[in-house]
């Protein structure tokens, strides 16, 4: 598993990429579980990561991605647990680490790519095919 450190170097190299995303300090959202379900889903990408904490600062010439806190690393870690397990039609479990870069907390997700038998992964709510998700380039679709 990679460390924020490496990630961070990776996006202020390269920016966002198929395999890494990055999302600011917040709640876990819609965002960052079209994320996991991109991940999982996408043919022989093996997976990827997701930084939670990484704010982006878009007034410089090339894009810069500095450690925001994460806050209540217990609840923000539990929040992407539980959803993880509920949201979907079939659980996933990411692996989670809560790190410091600059003395901020932040979070690495690691999602893998499930087995092709246990595709397409879905939000439960909405069905096939509007609730699965791709990751495309650096996007979810």
């Amino acid at each position: 598993m990679k460390t924020a450190k490496e990630l961070f170097d990776e996006l202020n190299t390269q920016d966002e990429s198929t395999q890494v995303e990055a999302k600011g300090a917040g709640p876990i959202n819609r965002s960052v579980m079209e994320s996991v379900c991109s991940f999982s889903n996408e043919p022989d990408l093996g997976g990827g990561y997701i930084l939670i904490g990484a704010d982006k600062d878009d007034s410089k010439l090339f894009p810069y991605y500095t450690a925001e806190d994460i806050g209540d690393t217990d609840q923000l870690q539990a929040d992407l647990a539980t959803q993880c397990a509920s949201t979907f039609n079939i659980p996933v479990r990411p692996r989670i680490a809560v790190e410091q870069v600059n003395l901020m907390n932040v979070m690495v997700v690691r999602v893998d790519e499930l087995s092709p038998a246990q595709k397409p992964l879905h939000f439960k709510n909405e069905g096939l095919p509007r609730g699965a998700y791709r990751r495309i380039g650096t996007t979810d679709h």
